[in-house]
């Protein structure tokens, strides 16, 4: 049986115990991980530690950037291994393992290191009363020793977002993966190594939250910082772990994302995008559409084309190219979703399409597999369009003034992301500025320039990353102030 072991300083160690690694394609045990002790996660602390006060931090920018840029070769060289890791933890294509998980991680490594290479800070040139000057420039300072936490969905993907400008910015890390896929951040150790990353830079704790790995990091004393990437009721759990040494967190947490389809959209374009961004990755992203507002002029037309997409997802195995949708990451993940789909049907729904779970013969029936779901006839203050769902399931609402839509779409304590599908782009302009979200797309979904500023308001997070925005959660600013 496989391995997978914490790496800590420089070495691979085991832990005080296993656990099952589990395919959610068809529930085989595919590896057994070693789960990280309290003392495991002090000695990769303290490793961190080392690291950042010896020569990794006297290291200077561009030999970091350069360094990124290894590492990222080398990803491209060991580019099918990295697939294999994140389809046997996930069960997602391996067609999306290529073109986005494995593909985004070469490029925010090689982002990072442009961003970084480039950065520059503002100076102040001020004139005093008496006829002299003062210069005030700042200096980036590492965060430091930084706790990266990374969910299950995207977990190379989000890891390396997370990782390049951290490493870029002079900071050590340890990394707490998902305990449903450690795989990948395993194998990046090996691929960190060979490029020649210092021994204690980059440090992986294997293991779950209460009481265990993510505990244990998030309350060490030592920790400077803390980025993660999941579920707000975990974020928050983290915010009270970290209040009292008063360290400073990014986090990007759920959503409840809506998309406004207005009555002029190019119909076959919009149908193609929502059916993207509802069952992508088996709607297992944080971005996910799952509110879905439509005027009312072409709701039915909607309705009818977005459950022919529904029902034209192939569900199977992964290396299958035709395949388009995977299972859930887990029994007890799909339990919740299971959970929604009753809730849905005690609050009225009208279930368009799916529903429950499909029969795809022996082999697959022991994996976590649900059908893609649509539903109409919600309220919207039913429970399954208030709450994340995070499964292949979207709510169909008809609205029939631009006013109302935009009520409606901001109508949620989330506000990650939002869509809004038109022709008229003054309005597309209109609409997605008065969006309470970090990201509002408009007649797209899921484009994203890795410069720009990504995040969530409400509870769906704190603070930026991508470009510049990450850099400054990586870094501590000291201003120098000289009299001349």
């Amino acid at each position: 049986m496989r391995q997978i072991r914490n790496y800590v300083d420089g070495q691979f160690v085991d832990g005080i115990s296993t656990f099952d690694d589990i395919n959610p394609v068809d529930g085989r045990v595919v590896a057994q991980v070693h789960e990280a002790d309290a003392a495991l996660v002090d000695r990769a602390v303290r490793s961190a530690r080392r690291a950042l006060n010896g020569a990794w931090g006297s290291t200077t920018v561009l030999e970091r950037c350069e360094l990124l840029r290894r590492i990222a070769d080398r990803v491209e060289e060991r580019f099918d291994e990295l697939v294999d890791a994140e389809v046997a933890d996930t069960g997602k294509t391996v067609r999306q393992a290529k073109a986005l998980d494995v593909a985004r991680a070469v490029a925010n490594f090689r982002s990072f290191a442009d961003t970084a290479a480039s950065s520059s800070q503002k100076s102040f040139m001020t004139d005093l009363a008496d006829g002299r000057q003062a210069l005030n420039y700042a200096v980036r300072k590492p965060l430091g020793v930084v706790a990266v936490i990374v969910p299950w969905n995207l977990p190379l993907l989000l890891l390396t977002w997370k990782l390049g400008p951290a490493l870029a910015s002079g900071n050590t890390v340890v990394v707490k993966p998902s305990e449903e896929t450690p795989g990948s951040a395993t194998l990046l150790a090996e691929i960190m190594q060979e490029a020649g990353l210092p021994a204690g830079v980059y440090n992986v704790v294997h293991g779950f939250g209460a009481n265990s790995a993510g505990e244990f990091l998030t309350t060490h004393p030592d920790i400077d910082g803390v980025t993660f990437t999941g579920s707000t009721a975990t974020g928050s759990g983290i915010m009270r772990a970290v209040a009292d040494r008063v360290r400073p967190v990014s986090f990007e947490l759920g959503g409840k994302n809506a998309a406004i389809v207005f009555d002029d959209a190019d119909l076959e374009l919009t149908l193609d995008g929502l059916s993207r961004s509802i069952f992508t990755n088996t709607g297992q992203v944080c971005l996910c559409t799952e509110r879905v507002y439509v005027q009312r002029g072409i709701y039915d037309k909607v309705v009818e084309g977005l459950v022919s997409r529904a029902q034209a997802q192939r569900l199977g195995k992964p290396d299958d190219p035709d395949t388009t949708m995977g299972p859930l990451i887990s029994a007890a993940h799909r339990r919740k979703v299971l959970g929604y789909f009753e809730a849905a049907k005690e609050a009225g729904a009208e279930v368009l399409t799916g529903g429950g779970i499909p029969s795809l013969g022996a082999e697959l029936d022991a994996g976590f597999w649900v059908e893609p779901t649509l539903w109409a006839g919600l309220d919207q203050q039913s429970t399954p369009v208030r709450e994340e769902i995070f499964g292949p399931v979207a709510a169909l609402i008809p609205f029939d003034s631009e006013e109302e839509a935009i009520a409606l779409a901001n109508d949620t304590e989330y506000g990650l992301a939002a869509a809004v599908w038109t022709t008229d782009i003054t309005r597309g302009h209109r609409v997605a500025q008065r969006m309470n979200v970090g990201i509002a797309w408009v007649n797209t979904w899921f484009l994203r320039d890795l410069r720009s500023p990504f995040g969530g308001m409400g509870l769906s997070g704190i603070g930026r990353e991508g470009g510049e925005y990450s850099l400054e959660f990586y870094t501590e600013s000291t201003n120098v102030c000289v009299q001349l």
